[in-house]
């Protein structure tokens, strides 16, 4: 680059700085003025509301007034913030694109946002997700094309440009003819871990641009290798969709499943980084548990489940658990609540201050006219029509307290109502052993019994969708059964972004879940492979496929140091061996990780570095935050973090999920990794 060219880059910064700057004040100014109008209009409503009109017409335009003031004002809060970042880095990128027909190209600088001088105006700077942006992300200099509300824009990059922004100050800008997979992304990956999740919207790479703006398919499974950016590019996605249909989704309609909460801190500044708002997280086990707690009084997680495991579960148990999330098994539920119409019902006739319905009519109704209402709603609707009839044909209206008493005598025709009792029913004619016949408050559910009781509870009662969720994100996608994806077919009924590595699978097992979507939600599906590995260097993501038996991983050609085998006699000698072997590295190690087998082994580790006075997080299911120093945790709570260094203990011998372990452990690592075998008697206290 000239010494002219620089200075003219860093003239149009300066410029483009000073105008954000001028908006920014413009739009802290209208807030203001905003936020007096609100205090004025709540002011005139206190001291004028006694003499506003009888029929209330002049109390609702204030009452919407104010709320569009309101709204106004929250809209240009968003904004303001928008440009507070943009002032930091207000782009990373340039397009010169000369159109087919014209005489110069037109340039075409991309950051996180839109950014004009006025509402109106020519943008100086476009959002990475507008479709100009698509040719930054696409092509090369050349020929190029992008998707326009107006059609297919046809020309030729002349130039592409490449920026590192930071604090508003120019760090770096070259004329490149290369993929941004050359300098720019090495320079990113070879930078340091962080506690949070990095945006990639400088480094989006061909592939990943094309599903983050995907929005023809309606249910979409990206199947993708740990690291190769499966959960970045999800986020993105959505930040996409946020942008491109603006009008009809908000980020209150968005969803995310996620593993647990540590993992929901570590990815929920993405959204607001890229000019959206944060979208709402859970886990599916929680959800379940609230959805069951008027039956039972505690439930069984998934991470309960992989503790028991890792103690010795036994086979039977570990079958059963596996059956019991089956396609078999929703079958056989099926079957038994077909029998259940029969066996469960006792009816009689039914009298009310002289008005009578026979048994019959009751049969009649119960099985032919609401013969499409779940099982335990059904006497609902029945009652409803002959309570109905009755105020008809009498012309009389029944008080609440008589209606409680009729539908009390309906609901006796049913020989139970106890979801308890109803799925050890269905237990015992599985031939599985019931639950224990306890009062509800000792109810307590093992994991392997949660999501089919929710599967008999919403088949009995219905399971009105989520109608308010039009887009569900699922994480981890592997570690969702059968019987889990069933529920959720019928929970949401929306648009889905399902994502995973089926190496990770949380059972002896591995899960490939593509096998079986395609049964559950149809023709909707469509399944994109994410072979490329970009998280660690090039020896540690060897390291991980050699664990897994993985042959057609892309590896991303960062080199660093070997991984690093050590043995050790016992769990103390293999701490204090890890602690020297992270502390001796040279490299990045902002962040770094001791991650151990189990609940109980992690907790002995954090017991033996306090005692060294070693400064470290321990990070367990209740956990809700990702912290700079050493982390210590569970291999399975670590799953979607990353390190800039990781350690894995594990004793010799360990027999369930060690591959899987040791496979999740490699990959958290970005540029140093230590594997430690112990072999002593040792064990965690």
């Amino acid at each position: 680059m000239t010494d002219t060219t620089y200075g003219n880059e860093i003239l149009f910064l300066d410029q483009v700085l000073e105008k954000l700057k001028k908006r920014l004040s413009e739009v802290s100014q209208d807030i203001y003025e905003g936020q007096k109008d609100i205090e004025n209009m709540h002011e005139y409503y206190w001291e004028s509301y006694t003499e506003m009109d009888e029929y209330g017409y002049e109390n609702f335009d204030n009452q919407q007034a104010l709320f569009q003031q309101m709204h106004a004002n929250e809209e240009k809060l968003l904004f303001r913030h928008r440009l507070k970042r943009m002032l930091d880095s207000p782009y990373f990128g340039r397009v010169d694109f000369l159109y087919d027909g014209d005489d110069e190209p037109e340039r075409f600088y991309i950051g996180i946002g839109n950014f004009a001088e006025r509402t109106g105006a020519v943008p100086l700077i476009y959002d990475w997700r507008a479709p100009v942006s698509g040719l930054f992300y696409d092509y090369d200099q050349g020929a190029a094309s992008y998707e326009a509300p107006a059609g297919t824009m046809e020309g030729e990059i002349t130039s592409k440009w490449q920026y590192k922004i930071r604090d508003g100050r120019m760090v770096y800008a070259f004329e490149s003819d290369m993929k941004i997979d050359d300098e720019i992304l090495q320079q990113e990956l070879g930078s340091s871990g962080d506690v949070q999740l990095k945006n990639i919207v400088r480094t989006i790479q061909r592939e990943q641009n094309a599903i983050i703006r995907n929005t023809k398919d309606r249910i979409l499974v990206i199947q993708g290798a740990a690291g190769s950016g499966k959960t970045s590019v999800a986020l993105h996605r959505i930040a996409y969709l946020l942008y491109h249909d603006r009008g009809s989704l908000k980020s209150s309609d968005i969803l995310i499943l996620s593993p647990n909460s540590v993992f929901s801190d570590y990815i929920s500044h993405i959204l607001p980084e890229l000019g959206e708002e944060p979208i709402r997280e859970m886990s599916f086990d929680l959800f379940a548990y609230r959805e069951l707690r008027g039956t039972v009084e505690d439930c069984e997680d998934r991470y309960n489940h992989i503790e028991r495991m890792l103690a010795g579960m036994d086979e039977e148990e570990l079958l059963r658990f596996r059956r019991k999330q089956s396609e078999d098994f929703v079958g056989e539920t099926e079957m038994f609540l077909a029998m259940l119409e029969d066996e469960l019902m006792n009816f009689r006739n039914l009298e009310f201050k002289g008005f009578e319905k026979t048994e019959q009519e009751l049969i009649d109704l119960f099985y032919f006219k609401f013969q499409d209402h779940p099982l335990l709603a059904r006497m609902d609707a029945v009652a409803e029509y002959v309570i109905d009839e009755y105020e008809t044909l009498r012309d009389k209206t029944i008080s609440d307290e008589k209606r409680q008493e009729i539908l009390d005598k309906f609901y006796k025709m049913y020989e139970t109502t106890d979801l308890y009792v109803l799925y050890n029913r269905l237990l015992e004619s599985c031939g599985y052993p019931a639950l224990p016949d306890v009062p509800k408050e000792k109810r307590t559910l093992a994991y392997e019994d949660v999501f089919p009781m929710l599967y008999l509870k919403y088949r009995l009662w219905g399971r009105g969708a989520r109608r308010n969720i039009r887009h569900l994100v699922v994480d981890e996608m592997q570690d969702y059964s059968y019987m889990q994806y069933t529920i959720l077919k019928g929970l949401f009924d929306c648009k889905m972004t399902i994502l995973g590595d089926w190496a990770q699978t949380m059972d002896e097992e591995t899960q490939d879940v593509l096998q079986f979507l395609p049964r559950i939600f149809g023709k909707d599906v469509r399944r994109i492979i994410m072979k490329k590995s970009y998280r660690n260097t090039a020896e540690i993501a060897a390291y991980a496929c050699a664990i897994t038996g993985v042959k057609d991983l892309e590896l991303f050609e960062r080199h660093g140091e070997p991984v690093t085998e050590l043995c050790a006699e016992n769990l103390t000698d293999a701490v204090q061996e890890v602690l020297e072997k992270l502390n001796s590295f040279e490299g990045h190690k902002e962040t770094s990780a001791i991650l151990a087998m189990s609940e109980g082994e992690a907790k002995e580790i954090c017991r033996l570095l306090s005692e060294q006075g070693v400064p470290y997080s321990y990070i367990d299911r209740d956990s809700s935050a990702f912290h700079r120093r050493l982390t210590v945790t569970a291999f399975y709570l670590a799953k979607g973090l990353e390190f800039d260094q990781a350690a894995c203990i594990y004793k010799k011998d360990t027999g369930v999920l060690l591959r899987q372990a040791r496979y999740i452990c490699a990959t958290r690592a970005l540029h140093q990794l230590v594997m430690c075998e112990y072999c002593g008697q040792e064990t965690a206290g």
